[in-house]
């Protein structure tokens, strides 16, 4: 235990010390050979995608984009539109053999899991996986998720100054979570809230990214290769336990590389950015902290209305086809912006606007299809047990700078503030 946790905090503190080098996570602001217009779908305007976006969306929402390379590549902003491109997956493929050819990579460099991969592959990995995320699995998690979301409220009352919600509450409380849920066998889990996921850098940074990727699953496969031996009860364990025979190690670590990717950073920007909008409107801080039925409606609307994962995984068409009028060529490249189709009035009026009322729509913010994140419903838990948690413990809180200060990514594929530091009495 004691080898393996060195190996382990060591992992954690080189990922650290490289979240802090690219403090952005999946930053492309210095890619300046890439056209404005690009780059577009990834910028922000504070909590609002820039108006470029729904203007493009109102008059094309299926448009063409302007790479100075020899590729046809199209940006998809409806929501109509979007759905039908993630839904098919016979049309499209999402393996990432795909992205390495276009990139030069080798194929040796697949980073598995299910996000790079197409049917049968996708079908019997999901198959494997999705038990594990069934409300009945997860719910063993919700007493733990409520510890956590505690310990981290006592610690930020204990502090003589202003609190980063960043570092003290955004970040610890899913990849504790995510730890919790995977059975990692190690110690001081504390310091796994240091994991940085700097990876899936769609236009450049391939080395570093991949570079990040193999360093996870190779502490990954060491994890796997010891619970082969003593399963535990995290996911890891049990799928060892009921598909052992099934998934060999490699394809294990990579499934639980994917939910590292898919469950720490997506639900720690999102618990920052909603605590933003929790600090920015009174009035609806104090509905989520005094009406239990106003947290599922507000948790919905924040997912809708942030969307902080901003583009789904590149599809690549695997033939000729039109969409919506628009002529697709077999070997094309097609980017979802989920931002984009999110504030679609196609789902309803005034989707620009955050509405902490709002029915319940049928977002895209976790994708759509096969490829829909499989931790959907683990996020909501998460989201709904710390965002009440948080108003009621400190009603008073409040920005320690000014909203202008705050440092927001600049261009990313996951949106993020990077700091949100607050006085919370």
């Amino acid at each position: 235990m004691g080898n393996l946790r060195s190996r382990v905090l060591g992992w954690l503190g080189r990922a650290y010390f490289a979240r802090k080098q690219k403090k952005g996570g999946f930053d492309l602001s210095k890619m300046s050979f890439l056209p404005d217009s690009a780059l577009m779908p990834l910028r922000r305007n504070g909590l609002d995608p820039v108006a470029e976006l729904g203007r493009i969306r109102a008059e094309q929402p299926i448009s063409k984009v302007a790479l100075p390379f020899g590729v046809n590549v199209w940006l998809v902003t409806g929501y109509q539109e979007t759905k039908a491109v993630l839904s098919k997956a016979d049309d499209f493929s999402s393996d990432f053999s795909n992205l390495a050819t276009n990139l030069g990579l080798a194929a040796g460099e697949h980073p598995g899991g299910l996000g790079f991969n197409d049917p049968p592959v996708h079908t019997r990995l999901r198959r494997l996986l999705t038990p594990e995320f069934t409300m009945r699995r997860l719910a063993r998690l919700t007493p733990r998720i409520d510890e956590i979301v505690t310990e981290r409220l006592d610690a930020m009352a204990r502090a003589t100054g202003p609190v980063d919600l960043v570092e003290e509450f955004a970040l610890p409380i899913p990849s504790l979570t995510i730890c919790e849920l995977l059975g990692v066998p190690y110690e001081d889990r504390d310091d796994f809230q240091r994991l940085a996921m700097t990876r899936f850098d769609l236009f450049a940074g391939v080395g570093a990214s991949l570079g990040a990727i193999s360093e996870s699953l190779t502490y990954l496969l060491d994890v796997v290769k010891k619970q082969r031996e003593a399963p535990g009860d995290g996911l890891i364990g049990m799928i060892i336990k009921e598909h052992g025979d099934e998934i060999d190690d490699q394809e294990l670590a990579g499934l639980a590389d994917g939910v590292l990717t898919g469950g720490f950073e997506t639900t720690a920007s999102m618990l920052a950015l909603g605590a933003l909008v929790l600090l920015q409107d009174r009035d609806v801080a104090a509905r989520i902290r005094d009406d239990d039925s106003a947290i599922d409606p507000f948790v919905e609307e924040l997912l809708r209305y942030l969307t902080v994962v901003q583009v789904a995984f590149p599809r690549f068409a695997r033939r000729d086809m039109e969409i919506a009028g628009t002529k697709i060529a077999s070997g094309d490249v097609v980017l979802c912006s989920l931002s984009g189709a999110n504030r679609d009035e196609a789902l309803g009026a005034d989707m620009e606007r955050f509405d902490a009322t709002r029915r319940p729509t049928s977002h895209l913010a976790f994708g759509h299809g096969i490829h829909r994140c499989v931790g959907a419903e683990l996020a909501r838990m998460e989201l709904r047990a710390a965002y009440p948690a948080l108003v009621r413990r400190f009603p008073d809180m409040r920005l320690h700078v000014d909203p202008e200060d705050l440092a927001f990514r600049k261009i990313s594929i996951v949106y993020g503030v990077e700091s949100l530091p607050v006085t919370v009495s």
